[in-house]
């Protein structure tokens, strides 16, 4: 049984590709949900799994092992073609590649028309216009895309990934290759589409002044959850006031969030690789105590 409050919920997921010769573990036992309507970012180092993840939820590549659920459908038992069916109309993808997600000799409306002339809507045009509109670009609905800007290009492909009104929304690395101003801007065109849609949306995204703004941070390290960091109370209500294009959002580095370890279900925690380093370990040991209701790592002492 699946919840209700959560819209994606994944336990004990494992993904491994195989080749010939090697096998390669990207996920590792990833347990993780995510509410309705929420808005959420996921970071981690190159081969984390992060990209993995996101490609689990959209239906674009199959677990191994595990529990996923997405809307309370069992993305493990879907045949083929309710997969394609899934992929249409339940999730939207934003790439990091432009060139991936527009189609380049075609306007913007026909652009984002696309996706709708494969379920055969009636209104295409009609919701192509007001979808560019709403991303900000009903000014460019004529432009291809040799003739908008990186930060353009990007803005129309969240409009396409609208176009079949998905649940959820999927960015991978959605800002990777703008300047930080036009990032903001995109930035502020999800925030605007969760607002005002409740749209789930979850981003992929190495830029740190983008996850300062979101109300939670998850990390994946070595293919499962390491860490989250909730966005405290007095910080959420600044960024409403202030607005999420405040520049002094990003220089935070999550001072804006407070930050916890996950324990996995048999009690294991990862230790970030810089509390590791200072502990000066000699070897794979550490001393654990409880104190004062606290639980203490420290390093042996070394023999005399």
């Amino acid at each position: 049984m699946t919840d209700e409050e959560y819209i994606i919920e994944c336990d004990n997921l494992v993904k491994i590709y195989k080749t010939d010769e090697t096998e390669v573990m990207a996920l590792q036992g990833m347990d993780c949900k995510v509410r309705r309507g929420e808005l959420m970012a996921i970071i981690g180092n190159s081969g984390s799994g992060k990209s993995t993840f996101l490609n689990m939820i959209g239906g674009l590549d199959r677990p191994t092992a595990g529990r996923l659920y997405v809307d309370g459908l069992d993305l493990f038992r879907m045949s083929e073609r309710e997969l394609v069916e899934y992929k249409r109309s339940k999730v939207g993808f934003v790439w990091q590649n432009n060139a991936r997600n527009l189609i380049p000799y075609l306007p913007a409306w026909q652009n984002v028309q696309m996706p709708m002339l494969l379920t055969k809507r009636q209104d295409g045009n009609e919701r192509a216009e007001k979808l560019l509109e709403l991303v900000g670009m009903g000014h460019k609905r004529h432009s291809r895309l040799s003739e908008m800007s990186g930060g353009e290009q990007q803005r129309v492909a969240i409009a396409i990934a609208l176009a079949n009104e998905p649940d959820i929304l999927l960015a991978d690395e959605p800002t990777g290759s703008v300047d930080p101003q036009t990032a903001a801007y995109i930035f502020e065109t999800f925030r605007r589409l969760n607002e005002e849609l409740g749209l789930t949306i979850v981003i992929v995204t190495h830029d740190l002044s983008v996850a300062d703004k979101v109300s939670r941070v998850v990390s994946i390290r070595d293919g499962k959850i390491s860490s989250e960091r909730i966005m405290k109370t007095d910080y959420a209500g600044r960024l409403e006031s202030v607005g999420a294009l405040d520049d002094t959002a990003g220089e935070a580095h999550f001072t804006s969030h407070e930050e916890y370890a996950i324990l996995d279900r048999n009690g294991r925690v990862q230790i970030p690789p810089e509390f590791l380093t200072a502990l000066e370990l000699d070897g794979n040991r550490v001393k654990l105590s409880m104190e004062d209701g606290e639980v203490i790592i420290r390093a042996p002492k070394k023999a005399e």
